[in-house]
């Protein structure tokens, strides 16, 4: 049988899973795909972690013991999390030292409400990494215009992140250079330089689903020719980018300190359109040192019936180039699609965190009042959460 996930990683990609849930984790799930399908890694964000609750039962011992308790929802929510997290952080150790720190990591967001608030980011970073107390943590902060100089400061403290929410190359540029910074003043504070990960997600199927609803409404025939391929267009002009960000001299005097690179990581892989190949956004973005984070029908789907045809993406940057030219030449106003990307991926991950809250304080309410299940309680506000983020 071909090993086409193990074929995936020897190509220099790694296989991580945009999930978490404490059924993952108690069931061994997580391990289990740790051990045979090549996962080196796990990202979350509020709408996983709003449908984790909603279906789980495992959760009603710690829900009922934080409503005895008596802590504020926000609380809950952050011990809820940082529960699974650690777990999963645990649970993924072998990969973390086998690849000296590299992979392993499991991802924990910061409040997205806090995404244009720099000190406020800042400090809940620190929060989470004190609370989760991992290694092999990732504190995920937005790449929004304030989200910089936190990014910056987080990681001069000490702390491995994830960049999250990405869309368009000068705000990816934007972020490397945010990450040179950080490891900068890490170093001048004393920090070991080869502790601290990081990575940089950028989204790939949210483009396609925005320019081709645009290539819709114009839709002329050179329009419609264009419809799905933004993405895979858009990503390797990023790779592009991350190229030549790390042959540089900058980064040159960090790596010889002992730094890792910052890795592109393809987030929001599942193909959106069925009228696409299932696993197109693994496929057509296959690159050394670069992470695929996918849901698990994906990264089935790739198991199953994935190629692997090499590098995918460094000879394809002039045509790349020229179809983000040929969408200006039909009328799409690409910077104003980034723009609303991240805009619209803030506020569906505000969205998201806020039915978890709404979920989490009607947990701890039935859990106090002894009024069935508490994670029942969570069930309409993870079902909400999910339509309101949406599938990464």
């Amino acid at each position: 049988m071909t090993d086409r996930l193990g074929e995936l990683t020897a190509a220099g990609v790694a296989v991580w899973l945009d999930d978490l849930s404490r059924v993952r984790l108690s069931s061994g799930g997580l391990d289990r795909m740790r051990r045979e399908d090549h996962l080196v890694g796990v990202t979350s964000n509020p709408t996983i972690f709003a449908k984790a609750l909603g279906d789980a039962q495992e959760y009603n011992a710690q829900l009922r013991e934080l409503a005895t308790r008596g802590v504020s929802v926000e609380e809950a929510v952050r011990l809820l999390t940082a529960y699974d997290v650690r777990w999963a952080c645990d649970v993924m150790r072998p990969a973390y030292d086998a690849s000296s720190g590299v992979d392993g990591r499991i991802s924990l967001e910061v409040d997205p409400r806090l995404a244009y608030e720099t000190e406020k980011t800042v400090a809940e970073a620190k929060a989470l990494w004190w609370l989760v107390d991992r290694p092999n943590l990732f504190i995920k902060i937005p790449a929004t215009e304030a989200g910089l100089p936190a990014i910056t400061a987080t990681l001069a403290a000490g702390i491995s992140v994830n960049v999250t929410l990405i869309f368009g190359l000068d705000r990816y540029s934007a972020v490397m250079d945010a990450f040179l910074a950080g490891l900068e003043q890490a170093k001048a504070n004393g920090h070991d330089l080869s502790t601290i990960g990081s990575v940089a997600s950028f989204f790939v199927s949210r483009v396609d689903s925005e320019v081709d609803s645009r290539l819709e409404k114009i839709g002329s025939e050179e329009a419609r020719a264009l419809r799905g391929k933004a993405a895979v267009a858009n990503a390797r002009l990023a790779y592009q980018r991350y190229a030549e960000v790390f042959a540089s001299d900058r980064w040159q005097a960090l790596a010889d300190a002992g730094a890792h690179p910052q890795r592109p990581l393809w987030a929001s892989t599942s193909t959106k359109n069925p009228d696409y190949p299932d696993v197109i956004y693994v496929e057509e973005l296959i690159a050394p040192g670069t992470v695929n984070t996918m849901p698990e029908s994906v990264i089935r789907a790739y198991a199953d019936h994935g190629e692997t045809r090499g590098d995918t993406v460094t000879g394809g940057y002039e045509d790349a180039r020229r179809v983000i030219d040929a969408l200006g030449s039909v009328g799409v106003d690409f910077d104003d699609v980034i723009q609303t990307l991240e805009r619209e991926g803030v506020e569906k991950f505000e969205a998201s965190w806020q039915e978890l809250l709404d979920g989490v304080r009607r947990s701890l309410t039935a859990a106090a009042q002894g009024q069935g299940s508490p994670n029942e309680a969570a069930k309409g506000s993870a079902d909400a959460a999910v339509r309101a983020g949406g599938n990464a």
